[in-house]
């Protein structure tokens, strides 16, 4: 047997048993990913449509507006329906694993947005470890479109730890530049207050708006929406934003009570250019509304389908009679503060 005959099987041995266990790390790296799916993270994958090979990351994280059901229902209808990927991230107990909408510290599954097209957020006062952060943080930076609802204009409370590089989105920050932190800079608007009463009058949405937005894209095919959380106070709106969503408060808590016409009508959705220091320009659609029980209004469900177009530059997709219908079982729980479903896991979204 020739020396190179013996060196070519050496060479071929080194190389099999590295080409196994590259393999063998990869299958393992792919499984330990498959593993966090239905426990930290759910992800709801596009088989065909429009939207396929577009991926959507949905952050929840409120302690009152039950974000953590209303975020598996839109990405399941955005993935069967149009074929999107959707990530979807919950706030996670550390100790139990479990959902638990007041732990504030804690959403898994942030790393995702370096992936992402697109990013839709409903979270209230969170102060999330700076590693987590920073995930948001550099979206923010690439310009990528943002969707933000209900509670998304005042997204993080950093009490703790105020020397977080990020401590800037706080909603009360007063330093130069980030007045209002994330909400007035990238959204135009930080909380204000209930401008409705809360939970004792609903929202009834003002469709019909000035001549030159009857064909803008979001509005296509939106009639009518009636939200069961009330009307937030709008008084900081950047001049940049343009409403396309008026709103005006109701008599009571069900579809059919009347308007409130001695209080004024509030922005309720509007678009905006955004961009931060040493980052790229990027647009963003933002609405008041967004509680679970407010997308039982198929309207509602429609005005952020076509958001979610619009924010991918593909309003030639947008139709007035595009399907939003629920995929599965969708019964929401209503609004409040401890009313969360306990001991709830992410698999229990699927």
């Amino acid at each position: 047997m020739s020396n190179q005959t013996v060196f070519s099987r050496k060479a071929f041995s080194s190389f099999s048993k590295y080409f196994f266990f590259s393999l063998s790390f990869l299958l393992l790296f792919s499984i330990g990913c498959q593993a966090q799916q239905g426990k930290t993270w759910l992800q709801f994958e596009g088989k065909s449509g429009p939207g396929k090979g577009k991926h959507i990351v949905l952050v929840s994280g409120d302690d009152e507006y039950r974000s953590e059901e209303s975020m598996p229902m839109l990405g399941k209808l955005l993935a069967e329906h149009y074929g999107f990927t959707c990530t979807v991230l919950f706030p996670i107990e550390p100790e139990s694993g479990n959902i638990v909408p007041s732990y504030q510290n804690n959403i898994p599954g942030l790393e995702h947005l370096a992936k992402a097209d697109l990013m839709i957020m409903l979270t209230r006062f969170r102060e999330l470890p700076d590693e987590q952060t920073k995930f948001f943080h550099d979206y923010i930076l690439t310009g990528k479109p943002i969707i933000a609802l209900r509670t998304a204009t005042h997204p993080f409370h950093y009490e703790k730890n105020k020397n977080s590089p990020y401590a800037k989105y706080d909603w009360r920050n007063k330093s130069e530049g980030w007045e209002g932190g994330f909400g007035q800079k990238i959204l135009g608007e930080t909380w204000v207050a209930h401008h409705g009463e809360h939970a004792k009058e609903g929202a009834r949405a003002l469709i019909d708006g000035p001549a030159q937005l009857a064909d803008h894209p979001i509005l296509r095919g939106v009639n009518d929406i009636w939200a069961a959380s009330d009307v937030y106070s709008v008084k900081n709106l950047t001049q940049e934003a343009r409403v396309l969503v008026y709103g005006i408060p109701t008599k009571g808590m069900t579809a059919d009570t009347p308007l409130i016409w001695e209080k004024a009508a509030m922005p309720m959705a509007w678009t905006k250019e955004y961009q931060i220091e040493g980052g790229q320009k990027g647009k963003v659609f933002t609405s008041t509304m967004g509680a679970s029980v407010d997308f039982q209004s198929e309207d509602l469900r429609r005005l952020v389908v076509n958001a979610v177009f619009w924010g991918l530059d593909m309003p030639e997709k947008i139709t007035a009679d595009l399907n939003v219908s629920i995929v599965g079982r969708y019964e929401p729980s209503m609004f409040g503060f401890g009313t969360f479903r306990k001991g709830m896991k992410v698999e229990d979204f699927k």
